[in-house]
Parts: C-alpha cells; structure tokens; sequence
C-alpha cells in the first residue's frame, strides 16, 4: 500500500474526534498515531487489569512506592480521577469540607470576577465538541461553577487566565463538578506555589529555576540563550501556566498530570528539561533571537511527544538526578534575586 492509501485509511479508522471530545487538527498524522496507538492499546490493557487488582475495594487512595511506580506507568482513564482526588488530597479536603462547594457558588456575588471569566468562556477549547454552546450537556456552565467557586474560595487569586484550561482538563476526567473544584484548589493551592498570584512570583521563580538547571545541564543551550538575550518567559511561561494544556498532545499531557498529582512540580521541570535535552542539536542551529523562538515551538510537537509512554520514561531518564532539596535551594536563590529586581 502507498503511503497515501496507508494515510488515508487509517485517516478513515481512527476518529475524527478524540475520546476527550477534541477535534484532531488538519495536520494530524492519523498514521502515526494508529501505528502508537496500536502498541499503546496493548500497555493500557495490561495496566487497567492491575489498577483494577490495586484499586480493589472502595478505599481511599494512598501514596506509596507501588502506586508511585504505578502511576510512572499510566494511570487507566476508568481510575484516573479517583487516583487524583486520593493522592493529591483533594478527596481528603472534600470529605472534610462537606456542602462547602455549593455554599461558595451561593455565596456574595463579585460582578468583576464573573465578567473576567464570562470573558474567557468562549475561548476556552473551541476545539472540543463538549464546550460548544450546541452541546447538550454544554460543559461551559460547569466551567464557569468551577472557576466562580474557586474565585470565591481563594480571593487573594481570584481568576487567572490559564486556570480555564486547567478546570476544563479537570472537568473532562471527573465529569464531576465539586472533585473538579477541589482538584484545583490542590494545584493551586498546594501543588504549584504561587503561580497565579496576581504578582505570580512563583511562576516568575520557577522560569528562573528552569534556567538555572539548563545551564547546569545543558549549558551549550544557556549559552545560546544569552547569547541571543531571549528571556526563559517568553520560551516557556505557557508550558507553567497551562500545565502543558493546548500546548502537548492530551494522553500526553494527563500522563504528566498523573505523576503532578502524586509528586509535585518538580514532574513540570522534568518535562521542561527531556523537550529541550531531546531538542538540543534543533535548538543551537537557531541564529536569531527569533529562530530560538521558533525552534522552541517545534519542541512541543510530532512523534516524540505523541507516543506519550515512551516520553514519560523518558523524562525520569533523561534529566538525571534532580532532587527536592535541589529545586527548593534554587527557589530560594531565584526569588530573592527576583525580588531584589522589584
């Protein structure tokens, strides 16, 4: 068969819309994604049979070595948001907070906070058939609930752009409004620090860590960087703020929400690290401050990031050792260097 026929066909097989409700852009590469995907199914089938051995029972989930080990390995998408609610404590915090969701959502109301994110509602997925408005059920409402609740329950934040992909993420797994809500509040609120603060020190500081760490591990591309005066935030401040959303394919990016969940940020620097590892040799042909730009966004796209197994193997391989101690010292040095900018 042509390469053409082959694309063709599998162009005919695979589904014009994916399982998440997301229409596959014009440029999808139907045949290399069948030729994973037949692999993939393979992996997927032998991890749900013992999630189901693990997950037997009704209990909590609780971290440990094994559902660690276990999550590195995928999580089915049948187990998916009852292993996030239990490792990351959302469950623990909505079993101890019962009907404080829907007294949020009754709570005062703040005309500016529903405007901001009214304003964002229609840009929130365009290309996913779950958000249109001629959805039934349309899942903007229960995305404006998430966000307002939220907005209600952390003030000091409010609503931020890019706190909409992540909700949408959320909503799309748990199907269910209030584990969404408290999902949030866990990234938020205890995963990632400080990063949608209306200052957003903590985003602004982990960009600054990132750099640091490139230039301990891959100084050609610091090099290259400072070279051309192109600043880490204009490079990568999508890939922090989104988690990945919009930005990698979706297996891909619930793969790395899995471990987020379960680990903490550092699994965001890792990611960071095995594209641009992965990219060096692209990266330093750039000659221009706007050809770094450019190759930057070939990062986050075709095989290499499609086969979503293989790269989460990756990113524990491939940026070698990178302890907590490690990222907390470079916080405390990028901040305070930060702040002594003003």
């Amino acid at each position: 068969m042509e390469p053409s026929e082959r694309a063709q066909a599998a162009r005919d097989r695979v589904p014009r819309i994916d399982p998440y409700g997301f229409e596959r852009p014009e440029d999808f590469d139907y045949a290399a994604y069948e030729e994973f995907f037949s692999t993939y199914l393979v992996i997927l089938t032998r991890r749900a049979i013992k999630w189901s051995k693990l997950l037997k029972g009704s209990g909590r989930v609780q971290k440990s070595m094994t559902v660690k080990r276990y999550i590195r390995k995928g999580v089915p998408l049948e187990h998916r948001a009852r292993v996030w609610m239990g490792v990351s404590g959302a469950q623990a915090q909505m079993d101890r907070n019962p009907g404080y969701y829907h007294r949020l959502l009754q709570g005062q109301r703040n005309d500016s906070l529903e405007e901001a994110i009214r304003t964002d509602m229609n840009r929130t997925f365009p290309d996913n058939v779950k958000f249109r408005k001629s959805a039934d059920p349309c899942l903007q409402k229960t995305l404006y609930n998430v966000l307002l609740a939220y907005g209600h329950h952390n003030q000091g934040v409010g609503y931020c752009q890019g706190m909409n992909f992540i909700a949408g993420y959320l909503i799309l797994i748990t199907k269910n409004e209030e584990e969404s809500f408290w999902l949030l509040d866990a990234l938020i609120g205890r995963i990632l620090p400080d990063y949608y603060s209306p200052a957003m020190l903590g985003l602004k500081t982990d960009q600054e860590v990132l750099g640091e760490l490139v230039r301990t591990k891959l100084p050609a591309v610091a090099a290259l960087m400072d070279g051309h005066g192109v600043l880490w935030t204009l490079l990568v401040s999508r890939w922090f703020i989104c988690l990945f959303v919009d930005i990698l394919p979706v297996e891909t990016v619930l793969r790395i929400w899995d471990c987020l969940f379960n680990e903490g940020s550092k699994i965001i620097f890792r990611v960071a690290l095995t594209l641009i590892k992965q990219h060096q040799a692209l990266i330093l042909e750039a000659t221009s401050f706007a050809d770094v730009c450019e190759k930057f966004k070939e990062l986050t796209r075709g095989r290499f990031v499609t086969e979503c197994h293989t790269f989460m193997q990756k990113i524990f391989s491939e940026p070698g050792s990178l302890s907590t101690s490690t990222i907390t010292r470079l916080r405390e040095r990028c901040r305070a260097k930060l702040l002594a900018q003003g």
